[in-house]
């Protein structure tokens, strides 16, 4: 039998995960009923401290998404100092874009309403997702304050955030359906989600694609896209970070060679290591804010 008295200095929080957390209601079953939509949080237990906000928006061709799907990796970002939020959207079936945004967006703006809860400093949002969860990063990155996207509760605080890590971004919708057949292009994922075929409806398709939302007003980007992406072309990361460069945003394009769609390169500690620098420089620490 052994006793053993240890003396610990406590000089990491103790972080907590909080699932299923109900952020906004929305219209359900054709409008007669109500569902809530739900998100994952990892926060620090510290008291008066404040950390920046990392918000995760899962792919699945607007169609399916899950929230903890990625948790793992995203507990490792919060060890690294961040609170980091995974939120759910409504998939086409549900409700046809913008509705996707508008439920990221009031998701941004439930957890500046709850920073105090959470320990987050709610002038340092970072968004960041994959595929579907990256047009979405990067359109709740390029529409800022753009009102018109924003519903729902909590109005009174901004869904602007201050950094965006899309992976493997379509930002350029009606040509990802080009690349289909003619009588399958109705069917495409980007057709379901502007409620309507993409190759013809080119008005709406463009409303959807990041590419058009482009300002001197983008905040920093980071892309991920691999190489030989056989469901969303690499030249659609391009494009992208073209359109930034063009108009003197801060951006920076990874082309991880390669790598195809949502495969395991992005999931090595190289990928994560350079999404938490990019984070930790673009959102800053909390003494160097203002």
């Amino acid at each position: 039998i052994m006793k053993t008295t240890v003396h610990i200095e406590p000089k990491k929080p103790q972080y907590s995960v909080v699932t299923g957390l109900s952020f906004a209601q929305v219209d359900d079953w054709c409008g007669h009923s109500v569902r809530d939509l739900k998100m994952d949080v990892i926060y620090p237990e510290q008291g008066d401290k404040k950390s920046p906000c990392i918000v995760w928006i899962c792919g699945g061709g607007w169609l399916t998404m899950s929230v903890s799907a990625h948790l793992l990796y995203l507990c490792e970002l919060a060890h690294k100092g961040f609170v980091v939020a995974s939120v759910q959207y409504r998939t086409s079936n549900h409700a046809p874009f913008p509705a996707q945004l508008e439920d990221v967006k009031a998701g941004i703006r439930y957890l500046k309403a709850h920073a105090d809860r959470f320990c987050i400093d709610p002038d340092r949002f970072g968004v960041m997702g994959e595929s579907a969860g990256g047009q979405l990063a990067a359109m709740a990155a390029l529409t800022g304050d753009r009102k018109e996207f924003d519903k729902g509760a909590y109005l009174e605080y901004s869904s602007a955030v201050q950094a965006a890590c899309p992976w493997y971004v379509p930002s350029v919708l009606g040509e990802m359906v080009t690349r289909y057949p003619q009588e399958m292009q109705a069917g495409t994922p980007e057709s379901l989600l502007i409620g309507g075929n993409a190759a013809v409806r080119k008005e709406e398709a463009a409303f959807a694609s990041p590419i058009n939302y482009v300002t001197e007003q983008a905040p920093p980007f980071l892309l991920l896209h691999g190489t030989c992406d056989r469901t969303v072309p690499f030249a659609l990361g391009e494009r992208l970070y073209e359109a930034l460069e063009e108009k003197g945003a801060d951006a920076e394009l990874i082309a991880i060679e390669g790598a195809d769609h949502a495969d395991v390169h992005f999931f090595q500690e190289e990928i994560w290591n350079r999404i938490e620098a990019f984070f930790k420089e673009k959102l800053g620490k909390e003494e160097e804010k203002g």
